[in-house]
């Protein structure tokens, strides 16, 4: 099943942007950190005057795994066992979708911003792996990604980080969008040539630094006190980084943008 509710604010004035145009992507799923990601995902498609779509995945696995008679749910504030019906996964998807719809309702009020909302049902990974094309712009949220799959990046998250053929921003929603400079590391003698950080990245912060650390624990350190700006990682960098501490990403203070 898939549902697009497409909404459109004004459109912009005539001529080009100096920032090209491209399609922010929000992975939604009702809880408060992709709603922190959701802001997010908003101040940075106005910034760049790209269109938002959000997108809710109806969790097929999870459907399926009502099937089983063993299946069973646990109240989260009650702490009562019972059975896990279809039924009442559905109503419970129908009402997580009406509270997205809502949350990028808010979102976007009074925002000039073309938006829309896309439904589907399936496995979460492929859905979104199937919407982002190399010119999107993925933003995830930190906690939420630990707090559904784990603390350690596992191959769910794995996938979606460093499968998506585009950039993937991973926030934090303890996090506002401060200015600050973008991080990179240097090569530390690996060998590794990567392309140019996009200009369209650039601008939206003050400035370059670059981190001498060696391993996942001297970037830990370096970064321990930092509040603004961002870390951006290369994909076979953030690899090596995660064989090397697969918790990293959860503790770090800043939002991490990842590119191809």
């Amino acid at each position: 099943m898939n549902v697009d509710v497409s909404r459109s604010g004004p459109e912009e004035p005539g001529g080009e942007s100096e920032i090209p145009v491209m399609r922010v992507l929000a992975l939604l799923d009702a809880s408060r950190h992709s709603l922190a990601a959701l802001a997010a995902a908003v101040d940075l498609a106005v910034t760049r005057h790209a269109e938002l779509v959000a997108l809710y995945v109806e969790d097929q696995d999870l459907l399926g795994s009502a099937g089983f008679p063993f299946a069973r749910e646990i109240g989260a504030a009650s702490g009562q066992v019972r059975r896990l019906s279809r039924t009442d996964l559905e109503a419970g998807m129908a009402r997580q979708a009406r509270r997205v719809t809502e949350a990028l309702d808010a979102a976007v009020a009074g925002r000039e911003l073309r938006h829309q909302l896309r439904v589907s049902r399936g496995r979460v990974v492929s859905e979104a792996l199937s919407l982002a094309g190399p010119g999107d712009l993925l933003v995830l949220g930190k906690a939420g990604l630990s707090g559904h799959w784990g603390v350690r990046l596992g191959s769910t998250s794995r996938a979606l980080i460093l499968e998506a053929p585009c950039t993937v921003i991973i926030w934090d929603e303890r996090l506002s969008l401060a200015r600050g400079p973008l991080r990179t590391l240097d090569g530390n003698g690996a060998g590794d040539e990567f392309p140019p950080v996009p200009e369209a990245l650039t601008r939206l912060f003050d400035g370059r630094e670059v981190l001498q650390a060696s391993d996942a624990r001297q970037l830990e350190q370096q970064l321990a006190r930092v509040d603004n700006g961002a870390l951006l990682l290369h994909r076979p960098q953030l690899a090596r980084l995660a064989d090397q501490d697969a918790d990293l990403l959860a503790r770090l203070p800043i939002p991490v943008i990842v590119v191809p």
